[in-house]
């Protein structure tokens, strides 16, 4: 029964604090000692840190959308692997609007303590943002 609510709490985080912005559900999701791991967008613990996480990418990119491309159930942990896009309208950590449609994709896994998201590690293209936005520029792999 835990793993259904598990992966449960997990869809309703990309569905609807991601896509619907209901960052308040942070609350009833993620544990208070929650801990993120993402070298690319570090936050203080809980759903707070959460909150600020999300918030970041849903301001800069406001038709910005969490599609799930796939999800691996195990033990205590939920492992999805999804893919991100929007179109850049406001500053993103210092990066100007730059009106450009952006597609990324990742991994997030979610461990669950006590009925509650405990932990997560998010890996994804950053690089491959930041070519899309112009920001850095994409190198050209020699053929061998």
């Amino acid at each position: 029964m835990a793993t259904n609510q598990n992966k449960n709490f997990v869809d309703r985080f990309f569905d609807e604090m991601c896509n619907r912005q209901k960052l308040d559900l942070a609350d009833e999701l993620f544990s208070a000692n929650h801990i993120y791991h993402d070298p690319q967008t570090p936050t203080g613990p809980g759903p707070e840190g959460m909150k600020q996480v999300i918030s970041t990418y849903q301001t800069a990119f406001p038709d910005a959308h969490w599609k799930v491309v796939d999800t691996i159930v195990s033990g205590d942990e939920i492992i999805t692997r999804w893919q991100g896009s929007g179109t850049h309208k406001k500053e993103l950590n210092g990066i100007p609007p730059t009106g450009k449609s952006v597609k990324v994709d990742g991994i997030w896994i979610h461990r669950f303590a006590n009925n509650k998201i405990s932990e997560s590690w998010n890996v994804w293209d950053t690089l491959g943002l930041l070519q899309q936005l112009g920001v850095v520029p994409v190198v050209e792999q020699s053929e061998a």
